[in-house]
């Protein structure tokens, strides 16, 4: 009886088709390979003030290393706006880091009227903790008021805490709400007499060694020197005239015209304070930053590290000068210089593409309205007084009470409400009545209550904006939106808040490692940041976040 047997010629050729019928099993990537597609730092550029057109107004004296490098090697999304009202440092900030909006937030202005407390409080003022540094109460500062998460806090859940966030500017608010609830440390700028960067004990009990050693070396003292124009005045043909009645300037100088004698001015404006509204208050933030750069060691392991640095001298200038000033266009040149100092360090120390850098704004600002006016452009200055006693004649006449208003602030109205409930008025009624007062004002454009925000739903316009801003336990009872170019502010100098595109359109820059090279007119918006970098990382989004990853941007 013959066996049933396979040729071995036969059983190799029936092996070899059942390997090619196999599907390809792809080799898992190993730790390194996976880490290696992140950046080992992100650094988070905020430049207080800055609209989008001093990229392309002052474009012809910036070098090629700062502002161009980011436009040349990275993308430029040149459409971007802030979407929602008010736009103030406070809020831009938190939204840039959260990708989302006051109305999720919670931080609807620098300074609001708490409701609960019957008191004004500070968007990072926290007196629960103590300063470091300084024996001043300007440390006692946390995020404790912010409600929601930063992409920064989500980088450091996602990397068990072992990711390092550190936050530095010139203002308090600047650093503490980028860097997060969970930051390591948020570092800001004490004036007046001491010249110093210090803390709070939210983050720690003392500053460390590379602070206190950059504190002691009292590096910000070769600041107070000359401002002059670093080019030749004569050459900033992208700004007006030096000499003009639009400009607010220094005590103690009777022109606000260069060069500026700091050394000699300080005294009559704060001592080191001074610095914070010139062109060096953002080389001084810079040198910090490259301080921390070493001092904290960002970028040298596999753990991504984030950097968060706001320039707020941009802001302070163009508040006291404008943003038509020679002052303002002098800064940002000076600024172009620092952040090429800063991308150098970054290519030295982290290494060229492993690091990945944004810049924007937390928002921007409005010519001088005295000038824009001087041009026949319609604007002006509210007159608040004449308003707050003809609207106090309209609430005792039709009310019998002086008492029904709490507090009115950041164009919003705060009803007592108990007072209300107490003499039997309907509140929807008094809000009402009240709107239909005010639109009737000099300069009055537009009056929402919070009723009209909580009950209907706005897709586009000025009201989607004040919608976005609506915080429905902090905001105020009735929402004031002044005419176009409108402003409670002095003769001089710029100011900002609305939500016309001169305050809404802010550069928005992506370079690095993930970011690809090109540029969009596509409209973006300011809570498209942070989800952008949480994609980038493979993070979780803020867990507030609304905007949206830009896909255009990423690699």
């Amino acid at each position: 009886m013959l066996k049933n047997t396979v040729p071995p010629i036969l059983i190799i050729f029936l092996f070899n088709i059942s390997l090619a019928q196999r599907p390809e099993v792809k080799r898992p990537e190993t730790k390194a390979e996976t880490l290696s597609e992140k950046p080992k730092l992100v650094v988070g550029i905020v430049v207080d003030q800055m609209r989008y057109d001093y990229l392309t107004r002052f474009e012809s004296k910036f070098g090629e290393g700062g502002f161009m490098r980011m436009i040349n090697e990275g993308f430029n999304c040149k459409n971007n706006h802030f979407n929602y009202v008010p736009t103030y440092t406070g809020p831009g900030h938190a939204s840039v880091y959260t990708g989302t909006t006051p109305k999720y937030h919670g931080i609807i202005a620098n300074y609001w009227y708490d409701k609960a407390l019957k008191k004004d409080v500070y968007c990072a003022g926290d007196d629960t903790f103590q300063s470091v540094g300084t024996s001043e109460k300007s440390g006692q500062m946390s995020p404790h008021r912010m409600k929601t998460t930063t992409f920064t806090d989500e980088n450091r859940l996602f990397t068990q805490m072992r990711g390092k966030t550190i936050g530095i500017s010139i203002k308090d608010r600047g650093a503490v709400l980028p860097a997060g609830h969970t930051a390591n440390a948020a570092y800001w700028f004490q004036g007046k007499d001491e010249g110093n960067w210090i803390s709070s004990t939210f983050y720690m009990n003392d500053l460390p060694k590379w602070v206190k050693d950059f504190n002691s070396e009292k590096s910000v003292s070769k600041y107070l020197t000359e401002w002059n124009t670093l080019y030749d005045i004569n050459t900033y043909t992208e700004s007006g005239s030096d000499l003009n009645t639009f400009e607010g300037g220094f005590k103690g100088k009777e022109t606000a015209t260069f060069p500026y004698q700091l050394d000699v001015l300080k005294d009559r404006n704060g001592g080191y304070d001074l610095l914070k509204a010139t062109a060096y208050g953002n080389s001084l933030t810079t040198d910090f930053a490259l301080a921390a750069l070493k001092g904290e060691q960002l970028g040298q392991d596999n753990d991504t590290d984030v950097l968060t640095v706001s320039y707020s001298s941009t802001d302070y200038v163009g508040h006291n000068f404008g943003v038509n000033s020679k002052e303002v266009q002098d800064t940002y040149i000076r600024l172009d210089k620092d952040l090429e100092r800063l991308f150098n360090a970054l290519d030295a120390q982290v290494g060229k593409g492993n690091y990945t850098v944004f810049l924007t704004a937390d928002h921007a600002a409005i010519d001088v309205p005295a000038y824009l006016k001087s041009v026949k452009i319609p604007a002006g200055y509210l007159d608040n007084k004449k308003t707050k006693k003809q609207f106090e004649a309209f609430m005792e006449s039709t009310f019998k009470d002086s008492n029904l208003i709490e507090n009115v602030s950041n164009n919003q109205i705060f009803l007592n409400r108990e007072r209300i409930k107490a003499l039997g008025l309907n509140l929807t009624d008094v809000q009402n009545a009240i709107v239909n007062e005010l639109i009737n004002y000099d300069h009055v454009d537009k009056v929402y209550t919070a009723t009209t925000m909580r009950s209907t739903q706005f897709t586009k316009g000025i009201e989607a904006l004040l919608q976005k801003g609506f915080n429905q336990k902090r905001s105020g009872d009735i929402l004031i939106v002044p005419d176009p170019a409108f402003i409670s502010y002095s003769r001089t100098g710029s100011t900002h808040g609305s939500g016309l595109n001169h305050d809404t359109h802010v550069p928005l820059l992506f370079f690095g490692k993930g970011i690809k090279h090109g540029q969009t007119l596509q409209k973006t918006e300011i809570t498209d940041i942070a989800p952008t970098m949480s994609a980038l990382l493979g993070i979780s989004f803020p867990n507030g976040s609304i905007g949206k990853p830009l896909e255009i941007v990423l690699e």
